[in-house]
């Protein structure tokens, strides 16, 4: 059972960070063309931005690089927490840096793909699942496509296309 827990975890994490894959079905992105194209996740929506347009301020005041910074800190406080550290977190920082210059935002971009990194590890790796360990990576899941959504939602509005 544990198995089919993790294996069927970290598809849906891939696809939230890594996008759909050429001839394969999808969890949950949408618009998906058979080459696996349109189908980004979260490296793919953030690659493509400047630090410019990463750091433009919404009528939410969140930024795109406030997302990024939020969504791997959200990841890394998660492998404190499996870690034994229970140290609170400062989320409201969490949110910063919302502007960023292009050597920030490549650091923010590879911050986040390592956090990835090392949260699919975990799952990997975990020898004994618990009712904590499953919560917090089915919640570290649920975070990060609430806030792919959202940066989905912000570069919408950016281009008229909502």
């Amino acid at each position: 059972m544990e198995n089919i827990f993790v294996s069927a975890f970290l598809g849906v994490l891939q696809e939230a960070f890594e996008g759909g894959k050429p001839n394969l079905g999808t969890h949950f992105l949408d618009n998906t063309k058979p080459d696996g194209s349109s189908n980004q996740g979260f490296f793919a929506a953030l690659d493509g931005l400047s630090a410019v347009q990463a750091s433009a301020p919404t009528a939410l005041d969140s930024s795109i690089a406030a997302h990024a910074a939020h969504s791997a800190f959200h990841i890394e406080a998660t492998l404190r927490f499996a870690s034994g550290n229970r140290s609170p977190n400062d989320w409201q920082a969490s949110f910063e840096p919302r502007e960023v210059n292009e050597l920030e935002w490549a650091e923010q971009r590879q911050r986040l793909k390592n956090a990835y990194s090392s949260i699919a590890n975990l799952a990997q790796n975990t020898p004994v699942w618990d009712n904590n360990s499953a919560t917090g990576m089915m919640a570290t899941l649920a975070h990060v496509t609430y806030h792919l959504g959202a940066v989905k939602q912000i570069l919408k509005l950016a281009r008229g296309s909502v």
